[in-house]
């Protein structure tokens, strides 16, 4: 009989946890295996507010470890992905009837010191009514200040955590479902499904539930195992509208609830607006955003503006359920963003670990702990060694990007320079696999939109694992926020017809060859 495979660790969820940890135990020399039940990032990996930040308002909490250490991972993730990842400065207009000034003032000078800030600028005081920041703000404000945080792309850093693994020799499964595992001796028998609706059966020495918002779920599939911790489920929707004020800087607005919401350029020609927190009732494939959310984030903003924003400008929404640890906190605003693990462990190995909480800012710290707990069981696993190791394609001198950008336009000027700044803010120096060789726009292609053609989608499927429209659209990019409805059909059958399934009727192939390249002034309603 065939023996099964077997490796050091099998991880289930492919969201930025399991990618982060995927990546850390591959470069310590363990075999590595991941599967994800969809695409990587599908779930609240790909939904959240694309900030790394240290969690301004979460010192009101007295979260004081959990900031100092998003704090300094603001400033590793900095170093590492500067291409997908850079700094943002945040106006925070003072309301009197809210936080007091000299609150804000102390939250702020701790927010600059905690984390031993050294790319970043400090804090500063702003006169709205003499500055380019107070444009657009209502006459009545009048004060405020000035900070800094980062802004990432965050289905991207999860991408680039899973090529990293795979550079490192794990296997990383998509679209493969986790049904149970049964510990054998010193060994776990993990039985999957794969795209294929084939069954598969892996053996490993440790299993690590890392699923998110399913992490539960994943553990009454475990024999033998229970829990007593649970994650609470949050709803955090975000809104897109246009971008309706001068600069590339972002608001925080303190709203009457004394929850904040952020109000952030996105995309160049939009503003990302959120978020909310409200207990998630049903399943979580059934989350989705309502009306009353719309509305709340829409009279944040009104508060605060001139310009008054009402539901036809809403372009586009999206939620994301937040797997927080359950610390029994009334109020879904104050329940912790720490992460917690629980380790499951019997005479003779096996162990099994199940990740509770975090949040993206942390995810290389968490994996860093996770390995930590494991180490007893793996002689042969190597050091910590990602705090100052460059993510795919993040290997730019100085994590200067605006140098490197330079020299690209030097080596490549025959390549628009719009589409040329798109490919190096999503792959950095990976750029260069995506143009694989070509000399004029000719050759990047079939064009889709005024910044995507043949050669990335392709690059994408060959290199990141994507499957299908929606993955390349939606999460390896966001080309689908600025293509009109015409222009993403005419994609999609492009995929089916050289990608996907071949199965397309000659009807098709007509309509793709017979759709054009239009303005991306105009936004899909997908």
């Amino acid at each position: 009989m065939k023996p099964l495979p077997c490796v050091d660790m099998f991880i289930i969820g492919g969201g930025i946890n399991g990618a982060g940890i995927a990546r850390d135990a591959a470069g310590r020399g363990l075999s590595v295996a991941l599967c994800e039940k969809g695409d990587f990032a599908e779930g609240t990996s790909s939904r959240s507010g694309k900030l790394v930040h240290g969690g301004l308002r979460y010192l009101e909490y007295y979260e004081f470890r959990l900031v100092r250490e998003a704090l300094i991972e603001r400033e590793v993730l900095l170093e590492s992905a500067p291409h997908i990842l850079w700094p943002m400065r945040f106006v925070l207009p003072h309301s009197p009837q809210h936080r007091p000034a000299w609150l804000i003032r102390l939250g702020l000078f701790l927010y600059d010191h905690l984390g031993g800030r050294k790319r970043l600028p400090a804090t500063r005081v702003l006169k709205l009514r003499q500055c380019l920041e107070g444009q657009n703000l209502s006459e009545a404000i009048t004060r405020g200040f000035e900070y800094s945080d980062c802004w990432v792309d965050d289905s991207r850093l999860v991408i680039l955590n899973a090529l990293d693994a795979h550079h490192h020799g794990a296997v990383l499964m998509s679209r493969t479902t986790f049904h149970s595992a049964t510990r054998e001796k010193n060994r776990w028998r993990i039985r999957l499904t794969d795209k294929k609706g084939e069954e598969k059966i892996i053996m490993a020495q440790a299993l690590v539930n890392a699923a998110g918002p399913w992490v539960n779920k994943v553990i009454d599939h475990i024999d033998d195992v229970n829990s007593d911790r649970r994650v609470r489920l949050v709803k955090g929707s975000h809104i897109i509208v246009k971008k309706f004020w001068p600069g590339d800087h972002a608001y925080l607005l303190q709203n009457h609830d004394k929850r904040v919401i952020f109000v952030n350029p996105y995309e160049g020609r939009f503003a990302l607006i959120g978020t909310t927190d409200v207990p998630q009732q049903g399943a979580v494939e059934t989350a989705e955003v309502d009306q009353k959310e719309i509305t709340y984030l829409l009279n944040a903003v009104n508060a605060y503006f001139k310009d008054q924003l009402t539901v036809n400008d809403v372009v586009r929404s999206y939620t994301g359920i937040r797997p927080l640890y359950d610390d029994k906190s009334g109020n879904p605003s104050a329940v912790t963003r720490d992460y917690v693990f629980d380790l499951n462990e019997v005479e003779g190995g096996a162990p099994f670990i199940s990740v509770f909480g975090g949040k993206i800012t942390t995810f290389r710290k968490l994996a860093e702990h996770l390995l930590d707990k494991l180490a007893p069981y793996f002689s042969n696993m190597g050091p910590a060694w990602t705090a100052g190791a460059a993510l795919p394609g993040g290997d730019i001198a100085d994590a200067d990007f605006d140098h490197f950008f330079d020299m690209l336009q030097t080596q490549y000027p025959w390549c628009d320079s719009n589409t040329l700044k798109h490919l190096s803010r999503a792959y950095g120096t990976l750029c260069h696999e995506v143009l694989d060789g070509a000399g004029s726009m000719s050759d990047l292609g079939q064009q889709f939109s005024a910044t995507f053609f043949e050669c990335e989608a392709r690059y994408l499927h060959r290199t990141e694992w994507a499957l299908d429209p929606e993955d390349v659209l939606l999460r390896r990019t966001k080309h689908g926020l600025h293509m009109t409805a015409k222009q993403q059909q005419k994609f999609s059958l492009w995929w089916a017809k050289y990608i996907g399934d071949p199965a397309v009727s000659a009807a098709e192939r007509k309509a793709l060859n017979e759709v054009v390249i239009e303005s991306d002034e105009s936004v899909s309603d997908a």
